[in-house]
């Protein structure tokens, strides 16, 4: 099975959502925070591994405590993935966290303060021209 081929990306779509449901409504673990979604899910063509990306809504520590909680859930996690999803093979979990989110808020406030210099030159240069031509 190649990597993109439409029962590759049918697999994926489906083992994310079958994560995000153990995630949030079966996995009892305070570790792991409420504000806790699967981003993204890419299974190996040979169904032996997958690659989970997690986002979680927080500070670091509750990053990196949910991810802890994961990693320590992946067994229980594989279990529930198994009865759920009929597959040849239950792919091992690797968790990785997802840190798009939160870049692309950085990015938006960076452009933001740009806008917002830039606009308080083009009022400063207005200014400076209308004392000039009193």
């Amino acid at each position: 099975m190649r990597k993109n081929s439409v029962k590759n990306t049918r697999i994926n779509g489906e083992v994310q959502r079958v994560l995000a449901e153990i995630i949030r409504g079966e996995i009892k673990d305070p570790r792991i925070a409420p504000m806790t979604s699967v981003v993204s899910v890419e299974v190996a063509p040979d169904l032996k591994t997958c690659k989970a990306w997690i986002s979680v809504l927080g500070d670091e520590k509750a990053q990196a405590d949910t991810l802890a909680g994961l990693r320590s859930a992946e067994g229980y996690i594989r279990n529930r993935l198994a009865k759920t999803i009929n597959l040849r093979n239950t792919p091992q979990i690797n968790f990785i966290m997802d840190q798009s989110i939160a870049y692309g808020v950085n990015m938006s406030k960076l452009i933001d303060e740009v806008v917002v210099k830039s606009e308080s030159a083009e009022k400063d240069e207005m200014v400076e021209n209308d004392e000039d031509n009193r």
